[in-house]
């Protein structure tokens, strides 16, 4: 009995075939579909000193369900020392004393009066670099980048204590620090691996909205963490329409992102100054500002109606709010205040959405 040999031509044909299944297998992940709660929170700012107990109050009214409760840790340009309460003298932060909110009793307090209005809360450490931008934060040096490994992992695994210690909801390891992120890839899975061990909560880190698809640890978290900074319209009072339009490739981005990783998206942050030109880099926070409340209101109104009904997005938390009743948005529009939708037509979006 004769041998039968195939045709070259149609092998050549069937492993076309399979390397196009296996590409179209690949790009074709299904969208993920968030079952969990979405999440309708706001960044608080720490307070210098106590605030009322009830400071909680009108967050809760509105229609708010958690709080992001964010302690800072400093450190200088170029100087590989990372300073936080735990590791420096008392009395000492830029220059002054340590303000209330930041300490480990004041987070402790502001979880409890969280607690007390029913709100859940995410633990989220962020980075106050002098001098320079924690987002381009980066050392040329070896010896240097493994000081300052140092001194930030002690940083992250003592919140990573105090939130297992509280039962805080979700630690957000860190906020932003994405260029060292990149760097040091190995540093950063190892240490969510040891907060994993410590924390047996849910996990996220907060990724700037420019750099989040690059980073190289989502699959050892539980969110896909992003401060949704995105650009969306230059119009000066940009209209609800024209911003859900530019909402469209961010989301198409981070859908595929999400569908990769089989993840929801959490907006760790978002926010638009109460400015003219809000929405064409929502990340400015030093620029002129000429005030203009509907592009603030349009801007929160636009990214619900755009979001709303992606299955993948969780929700997220505005920034920001202020716990002290002086620090609060006023009639002379600080810089400072910008953001807050505190006392402004947009709280009243919010609530409108929050509460449906």
């Amino acid at each position: 009995m004769s041998a039968i040999y195939p045709n070259p031509i149609s092998q050549l044909i069937c492993l076309a075939c399979l390397f196009v299944c296996l590409v179209a297998s690949c790009q074709s992940r299904p969208p993920y579909n968030h079952l969990g709660e979405r999440i309708k929170g706001a960044n608080l700012v720490a307070p210098p000193r106590k605030p009322a107990d009830t400071t909680l109050h009108a967050l809760k009214a509105d229609g708010g369900t958690w709080v992001a409760v964010v302690p800072y840790g400093f450190c200088r340009k170029d100087d590989p020392h990372f300073f936080w309460s735990g590791n420096r003298p008392p009395g000492e932060r830029r220059g002054g004393g340590q303000w209330w909110g930041e300490s480990p009793e004041g987070v402790a307090e502001t979880v409890q009066m969280a607690r007390a209005e029913g709100l859940k809360v995410m633990l989220k450490p962020h980075v106050w670099m002098m001098g320079g931008s924690h987002l381009d934060l980066a050392f040329e040096k070896e010896t240097d980048w493994q000081s300052f490994e140092a001194d930030y992992r002690g940083y992250v695994l003592a919140h990573a204590r105090l939130a297992d210690s509280l039962k805080i909801d979700l630690f957000c390891i860190t906020t932003e620090l994405d260029k060292f992120a990149l760097a040091r890839p190995d540093f950063w899975k190892q240490l969510i691996v040891d907060v994993r061990k410590i924390y047996k909560g849910k996990l996220t880190y907060a990724a700037n909205w420019d750099r989040y698809d690059k980073l190289p640890f989502w699959d050892l978290l539980d969110y896909i963490g992003v401060d949704a900074y995105f650009p969306l319209s230059a119009d000066r009072t940009p209209s609800v329409k024209a911003m859900v339009r530019g909402w469209k490739k961010p989301i198409n981005e981070l859908a595929t992102l999400s569908a990769a990783y089989q993840k929801p998206v959490l907006f760790t942050e978002f926010g638009y100054r109460s400015c003219n030109r809000t929405a064409e880099k929502p990340w400015e926070s030093e620029t002129d500002c000429e005030p203009n409340m509907e592009a603030q209101s349009n801007a929160y109104a636009a990214l619900y109606e755009a979001l709303g009904a992606q299955p993948w997005f969780a929700g997220g938390f505005v920034w920001k709010w202020f716990m002290l009743e002086r620090d609060r948005p006023g009639g002379n529009h600080r810089e400072r205040d910008m953001y807050s939708p505190q006392g402004k037509p947009a709280e009243a979006v919010l609530q409108r959405i929050w509460k449906k």
